[in-house]
C-alpha cells in the first residue's frame, strides 16, 4: 500500500472536518458525502484543480462552522438546459 501525499492527507482531513461540522446540522452530512464522492473521480495529476477545490472547501467549511448557518442551499442545472 502506497503512502498518501501531503495533498491527499489535507483533503482527507478536510473531509473529516466537514463531517464533524455538519454532524449537528440536519441534512448536511449526505450533501457533504455526495460532494466529495463527485469529486473523487478527478485525476490525481490534476493538482491545480484539486488545490482549487481544496481552497474552496476551506472557505465553505468556515461558513458551515458559523453559528448562524442553519440551511444548505445549492445550485443545480437541469439536464434539459445543458
Amino acid at each position: 500500500m502506497s503512502r498518501h501525499s501531503k495533498l491527499q492527507k489535507q483533503v482527507l482531513a478536510l473531509y473529516r472536518h466537514f463531517l464533524r461540522a455538519g454532524r449537528d446540522k440536519p441534512g448536511f452530512v449526505p450533501r457533504i458525502r455526495d460532494e466529495f464522492r463527485e469529486n473523487a473521480c478527478i485525476k490525481r495529476t490534476d493538482v491545480m484543480y484539486i488545490e482549487y477545490l481544496y481552497r474552496r472547501g476551506q472557505r465553505q467549511l468556515e461558513q458551515l462552522r458559523d453559528v448562524n448557518t442553519k440551511q444548505l442551499g445549492s445550485f443545480s442545472r437541469d439536464q434539459d438546459q445543458v
